[in-house]
């Protein structure tokens, strides 16, 4: 489950103040939902997209022993 900030308090702020794991849980739930998006909604998500592609992405690049290289956002 997700622990953090909403889209309320977000949308007040520049997506570059976003933390990696804030920008993954909303692009995965834009990303559900993107049928479904008006206008606006679908330039959020753009935003989103693109906010994550400005900072290179958010795979890591090697697993740990207690993280894989899978963005975990909770």
């Amino acid at each position: 489950m997700y622990v953090g900030r909403d889209m309320t308090e977000l949308s007040m702020i520049p997506k570059s103040e976003w933390t990696d794991s804030e920008l993954a849980y909303f692009h995965h739930s834009f990303q559900q939902i993107a049928p479904y998006l008006n206008v606006e909604g679908q330039t959020i998500h753009r935003e989103i997209i693109e906010e994550i592609e400005a900072r290179g992405g958010l795979k890591n690049s090697e697993a740990t022993y207690t993280q894989g290289t899978r963005q975990v956002y909770d």
